[in-house]
């Protein structure tokens, strides 16, 4: 079997500089992100209650905002890369389409409260609390717009140091004020509201004044119809991971959903490696898939793959293994989320390399991936609801595991087909580390729980890495821990 054509040199290198910015991104975004969780469960005004009515609010308020940026988060590349316009014309029809979409879904919660806050109880506040969906659509057109022109580092700002850690310290402040009882939703508006303003004013930098632009009915229509398959793979990948929640919250009460809330927060952080390579990926799969460049597509989703998955699967081990001393941490009610977060840690294996697949299906194959992310979706809806009457929180974990796993193999498979060569991520080499770091882990479970946390955590990360650094990773695999290429 021959060896597949490796992608340009220069490509690569960008994809590990902008993925190499946006990991250091994930990395503070956990340092931010942790904080907010163990607040959210420790605070007296807060708990297990209040984090999940927080949960199922913003849950309904960023799918709405998701359906907003009607697929320009990953196709306003598309648009960009046509060069037909000036580029400041095509972000400020991107900016308006999405914030009027915006606009529109938040009058019809604010109509319809309920449909945010499902057990009542609703303050002044929180009836208008689905505004903030604009500031949502905003910076996510906003960043993929930078992402164009190769700036990552705008969105680690904006998503890694401005929008956590407002949220946390805001989150904070407010609880020990009369605000407390809504302070995790006031701390939440506030942290989108501030990550707009790190969004844009580089937007504004970056692309200028739009000179002589003025907006046309027609071409907002175009674009969106053009972005329509977009929009519904974006919203069909989101809601397959917010989903199992929803679910969940209609057979559950609020204690349930935040315990499952956390676990599924923590689970997340594998997600943000995947995560740390969209925005430039996208551009660089555009540009190749412009000039008809089909054997380089593989290679960068072959590349990106591997080094999604090692990252991610050393994560998962680390925080898998020592689950329920991590769960502890937010409060001894959430401990019992362990079985949770262990699956839904299998979840982001799963997903990861269908969502580097899909990063290419949406440019080639926008139907058929919408499609396959709905069948993705029904497989959920009808497993989830089978064991989640019964088994709560690790039934709906379980349901969205057994999609992730099939939309992973359908997903890498239609993308090789289309482009006649192999695109899988996964090498042996992931496996060869994986087993010294799992008895390690093992191994961890005995100690202390402290120790687990401190000293655990890290010695497993430790053993998996330097295992798969010496195993598996060769060549332009290393180009990810360069400061500089040349």
């Amino acid at each position: 079997m021959t060896e597949p054509a490796a992608a340009a040199p220069d490509e690569t290198a960008a994809l590990a500089k902008g993925g190499r910015t946006s990991f250091f991104g994930f990395l503070l975004r956990l340092l931010a992100r942790l904080p907010f969780l163990f607040i959210a469960g420790r605070l007296p005004a807060y708990g297990a209650e209040a984090l999940g009515r927080f949960a199922y609010a913003t849950l309904v308020v960023e799918l709405m905002a998701q359906l907003a940026t009607l697929g320009l988060k990953r196709g306003l590349a598309g648009e960009l890369a046509k060069a037909e316009r000036p580029e400041s014309h095509v972000v400020a029809d991107a900016l308006l389409l999405g914030w009027l979409a915006a606009a529109a879904g938040a009058a019809l919660l604010i109509a319809l409260p309920w449909i945010v806050f499902p057990g009542g109880d609703i303050s002044g506040f929180d009836r208008f609390f689905p505004l903030i969906a604009l500031a949502i659509a905003g910076s996510d057109i906003g960043l993929a717009a930078l992402a164009f022109r190769r700036d990552i580092g705008a969105t680690v700002r904006a998503r890694s140091v401005v929008e956590p850690w407002t949220l946390s310290i805001t989150a904070l402040a407010l609880g020990f004020t009369a605000w407390g009882s809504d302070g995790l939703i006031l701390a939440y508006a506030i942290s989108l509201t501030a990550a707009l303003v790190a969004s844009l004013w580089p937007v504004w930098r970056a692309f200028g004044r739009p000179r002589g632009w003025r907006p046309q009915p027609r071409r907002l229509l175009d674009i969106a119809r053009t972005n329509l398959p977009l929009a519904g793979a974006d919203v069909a990948d989101w809601g397959s991971r917010r989903l199992d929640l929803f679910i969940l919250g209609r057979f559950a009460g609020p204690e349930t959903i935040g315990i499952y809330y956390v676990a599924q927060q923590v689970a997340s952080l594998p997600q943000k490696l995947k995560t740390s390579f969209d925005p430039i990926l996208g551009p660089v799969l555009a540009v190749n898939l412009a000039i008809g460049d089909l054997h380089a597509v593989a290679g960068h989703v072959r590349q990106i793959g591997y080094w999604i998955g090692a990252a991610q699967l050393g994560v998962v081990l680390a925080l898998g293994l020592p689950g329920q001393a991590l769960m502890g941490l937010f409060g001894p009610k959430f401990a019992a989320g362990a079985p949770v977060l262990a699956l839904l840690l299998t979840v982001e294996l799963f997903a990861a390399q269908a969502a580097v697949a899909e990063g290419a299906l949406i440019y080639i194959r926008r139907y058929a991936n919408l499609l396959w992310s709905l069948a993705g979706i029904a497989l959920q809806i009808a497993v989830t609801l089978l064991l989640v009457r019964r088994y709560g929180g690790v039934g709906a974990a379980a349901g969205l595991a057994c999609a992730a796993l099939f939309l992973s193999i359908v997903k890498t498979q239609v993308l090789a087909r289309t482009l006649q060569a192999p695109v899988g991520g996964w090498r042996w080499s992931l496996l060869v580390a994986a087993l010294p770091a799992f008895a390690v882990g093992l191994a961890v479970q005995w100690l202390p729980e402290y120790v687990q946390l401190s000293a655990g955590v890290a010695a497993i990360l430790a053993v998996f890495s330097a295992v798969v650094w010496t195993t598996g990773f060769k060549g332009p695999d290393r180009l990810l821990f360069k400061r500089s290429i040349a």
